[in-house]
């Protein structure tokens, strides 16, 4: 299967929660492997929470803080629904917004 950024997917072994994959589309074709995010309901909105509703009406909050690396050859990952390109820049920004330099 393809795995694109902004796919919201379940993740066998992580629990009841959805993800949102977070790494851009280059990295996970030159490497086979992405980062996700957990997508929460009823979490409180702020500047590395992000609410996003999913093209199928997934609901939730992307936790940008809890990235974790996934390799979907080793876990089983199954796609549920698909973010809108506004909340993938959303979510980006947010990320890129942890890691600048001060």
């Amino acid at each position: 299967m393809t795995y694109c950024q902004g796919d919201i997917v379940k993740i066998d072994g992580l629990g009841k929660h959805h993800f949102v994959i977070t790494s851009k589309n280059a990295f996970i074709q030159a490497l086979g492997v992405f980062h996700v995010s957990p997508l929460l309901l009823e979490y409180t909105d702020g500047p590395l929470h992000i609410p996003v509703i999913g093209k199928n009406g997934t609901k939730g909050t992307v936790i940008c803080e809890q990235l974790k690396m996934i390799d979907p050859a080793v876990r089983a990952v199954n796609k549920t629904d698909s973010l809108k390109y506004q909340d993938i820049m959303n979510i980006s920004d947010a990320i890129q917004g942890m890691f600048e330099y001060d």
